[in-house]
């Protein structure tokens, strides 16, 4: 019986993928369990087997006041132990053999975090989706779902290990559709300078369901790394792209010069200049007028991608906004302040060299010119005899010269007599 017990161990251990000493400790356990159910059971016992003979005998010691094993051990097997080991044995070992199977099961996956792994949809809805993974399942939440993606039941689908659980049913294993990591994955499979470490993959920005951007390098020089990706007529591209359902990849070379890195990022549009600020983290790029909207992106996509995958902050400007912006800063502002006169209530300019509060008329003069350069004429002819003698001759020559030879009849005689009366008698009168 003891062999056949052997061979029923062995055979459990096997189809469990379990050793045969996990299955012998097991069953020590389990009829240990069952001698301390026995009225009158030693408090302190164990139970051992020999594995080669499949011989199991209960020992146990006396235990003091103090609740320590004291004296040497004796066998205290029972007679009829057999029988009430094989009542007890199954539960007990069902039990061990599950524990044993989930710690396999959570070892085969605990170090695999940041893997890809291919599963079968079991269940889908709107909560979490479950993927078969063959021996476990994998839980993948709406969180981590690319939206609007619905996939069929039984179909096949790659995801991203993000996290693995030890719970008390077994290993829970946490995917995700929505990963970066997930895009590596992928063309580490399709790519094979990649997985053979030729080509890097130095950075990836994504939005997943709409576009991604990858910049990728090559330790070989005689490797194009754009190239390798992309493949053959974009063969190993669109795998990825397929995988994907339709989302856009977009692959650019890497660059050390963040400028360069930054130009590069933003594709397809053309970059005139870029400025990159180390203390603020910023990198300010002008762009023509006409390739403003396709560097932002639709809603800023473009944009938004490139200073994720970079990791500087993105300010796009036009060359008219940066044309703008020059003059601007060239004018040369007075320094002040504008106050609330506590007396009238009005808005008064407070020049900051604490001059004489101004109104508004008076700044708007102060800074149009318009007090001195665009006076009235009459009070400046006032003010200045010789222009106004000046003004008197040149009337006079007008009014006696082209008109009169050009004019015919007695209304050029009249025209011209009258003008030039009345252009002598204005200038006796000034005189």
């Amino acid at each position: 019986m003891n062999s056949e017990m052997l061979e029923a161990l062995q055979a459990v251990a096997s189809d469990k993928g379990i050793t045969v000493e996990d299955m012998l400790a097991a069953l020590a356990d389990a009829l240990e369990s069952a001698y301390k159910r026995m009225p009158e059971a030693h408090e302190f016992s164990w139970v051992t087997i020999d594995p080669d003979s499949m011989e199991f005998r209960v020992f146990a010691q006396n235990i003091d006041e103090n609740g320590e094993p004291t004296g040497e051990e004796f066998d205290v097997t029972p007679e009829n132990f057999g029988r009430i080991a094989a009542q007890t044995t199954r539960q007990v070992m069902t039990q061990r053999i599950r524990e044993v199977e989930r710690d396999l099961k959570y070892e085969e996956y605990a170090g695999r975090e940041g893997d890809i792994v291919t599963g079968m949809i079991q269940q889908t809805d709107s909560r979490y989706t479950l993927l078969d993974l063959g021996r476990v399942e994998a839980l993948l939440p709406q969180a981590e779902q690319v939206p609007f993606e619905r996939p069929e039941p039984n179909s096949r689908l790659k995801a991203y290990i993000v996290e693995v659980r030890k719970t008390a049913k077994g290993p829970q294993i946490v995917v995700s559709r929505t990963h970066p990591g997930l895009i590596k994955r992928l063309f580490e499979l399709e790519v094979p300078e990649i997985s053979d470490g030729i080509v890097e993959i130095k950075a990836c920005a994504r939005e997943p369901g709409h576009r991604t951007k990858i910049a990728v390098s090559s330790n070989d020089a005689t490797i194009d790394p754009v190239g390798a990706c992309v493949g053959a007529r974009g063969a190993r591209v669109r795998m990825v792209v397929n995988e994907l359902r339709g989302e856009k990849i977009d692959i650019i070379p890497f660059s050390d010069d963040p400028g360069e890195f930054v130009t590069r990022a933003l594709s397809p549009a053309k970059i005139k200049e870029v400025k990159v600020d180390e203390e603020t983290g910023t990198a300010t790029v002008v762009v023509p007028d006409y390739q403003l909207s396709l560097a932002i992106g639709k809603e800023g996509q473009n944009a938004r991608l490139a200073a994720r995958m970079t990791g500087w902050r993105v300010d796009i400007k036009s060359e008219t906004e940066v044309a703008d912006e020059v003059a601007y800063e060239q004018v040369d502002w007075a320094e002040g302040e504008w106050v609330v006169d506590e007396e009238t209530g009005e808005q008064v300019w407070q020049p900051a060299d604490g001059g004489a509060a101004m109104s508004v008329e008076e700044w708007s003069e102060a800074v149009d010119g318009t007090s001195v350069e665009g006076g009235d004429s009459d009070d400046e002819v006032e003010e200045n005899p010789e222009t106004e003698q000046e003004v008197s001759e040149e009337l006079l020559e007008e009014a006696s010269g082209d008109s009169v030879e050009e004019a015919s009849g007695d209304s050029v005689e009249e025209a011209s007599g009258d003008s030039v009366e009345e252009v002598n008698q204005e200038d006796l009168e000034t005189n």
